[in-house]
């Protein structure tokens, strides 16, 4: 065989394996997106509601989840924990918030949702705009992040 020839079938092989390396991965993340999407759907019933239990139900016992402010600032570790932090959220709007959806990227393990959110906080009027990332493992998810700030125009 050619060298030419030799050439051209090492890069038609590695080709070839880019190619199931990428349709491995675009199946990796269509179902995190899948996951995370379903995920995102209770969270949000969650939040205009106060029922939290269809999204507790999709947590891995060892769920991980960080927030900047206040009791729960910092890495907080277990599902008990994050219960404890979405039944506080639900005294803090105890009306209830409605979220827009903004955008949503994701990769083959997180899913993150920028979103506006409006409603009322301890009675007073709320609106802000919010980032949540959602890491999923197999049908769960396993951390959550949340970042917010105000655009200047929604407090």
């Amino acid at each position: 065989m050619s060298l030419v020839r030799q050439l051209l079938a090492v890069e038609l092989k590695s080709m070839q394996n880019s190619i199931a390396k990428a349709a491995i991965m675009t199946t990796e993340s269509t179902h995190t997106l899948a996951v995370a999407h379903q995920a995102f759907t209770h969270f949000e019933q969650g939040l205009a509601t106060g029922n939290w239990q269809a999204f507790f139900d999709m947590l891995t016992d060892d769920f991980s989840f960080w927030f900047p402010i206040g009791q729960f600032h910092g890495l907080n570790v277990g599902k008990e924990r994050a219960i404890a932090f979405f039944h506080y959220v639900s005294e803090v709007y105890s009306d209830g918030i409605t979220l827009t959806l903004d955008r949503v990227t994701s990769n083959e393990t997180t899913v993150v949702f920028e979103f506006r959110d409006q409603g009322l906080m301890w009675g007073n009027p709320y609106k802000n705009r919010v980032a949540v990332s959602f890491d999923v493992r197999g049908d769960q998810v396993c951390g959550y992040r949340e970042y917010l700030g105000s655009d200047g125009k929604s407090n």
